[in-house]
């Protein structure tokens, strides 16, 4: 083997593991884990009918295609527990269509900003401090609406909300396991 033949091997080798393959790298998780409750997020302050429910689904969920622990909707029998409250959750139009010079004509919002806010805490059970908590996590997402039918917009705006737990699942689950 030549020298510039070892040199070259030498550098594939010491670059070999670079990437951008993070997802699932940095757990701070301890690893005698194996069992997470998650508990319904409460939510007394939004007053949007089972975002409770969706919030708490999608984390689970979430937290099940990791794949590294078995996930339970409740908080007993397991070795942490994850809790959450909603604090908010803001639909505000940003964009809007019609409103010509015509008289009669309507304005009507065709996009809109969701934001969920919540308190969220990740503890080992029997143990004080917590593993993870943020007092005000937030996530903020767009979608339009196209059309002035009542029934599709209430239907695009129930996608919506599974987008938006869906998504504000994802992000809780990085920040709480991930060590970025």
């Amino acid at each position: 083997m030549t020298r510039a033949t070892a040199g070259l091997l030498v550098v594939a080798l010491l670059t070999w593991g670079c990437g951008y393959a993070l997802e699932g790298r940095g757990i701070t998780t301890d690893p005698s884990i194996k069992r997470i409750g998650v508990p319904r997020f409460e939510d007394a302050n939004t007053g949007w009918v089972d975002l409770d429910t969706r919030v708490t689904e999608a984390v689970v969920g979430e937290l099940t295609r990791r794949g590294r622990f078995t996930v339970v909707k409740e908080a007993t029998g397991v070795d942490a527990v994850v809790l959450g409250e909603i604090l908010s959750f803001d639909v505000v139009p940003i964009n809007f269509a019609g409103g010509g010079e015509a008289e009669g004509e309507l304005t009507e919002a065709n996009r809109y900003s969701i934001t969920i806010r919540a308190k969220v805490v990740y503890r080992k059970v029997g143990v004080a401090e917590p593993l993870w908590e943020n007092e005000d996590f937030s996530v903020r997402d767009e979608y339009d609406l196209e059309t002035s039918d009542s029934q599709s917009f209430f239907d695009r705006e129930d996608q919506s909300i599974d987008r938006m737990s869906e998504s504000f699942a994802r992000r809780l689950v990085a920040a709480m396991l991930e060590a970025f």
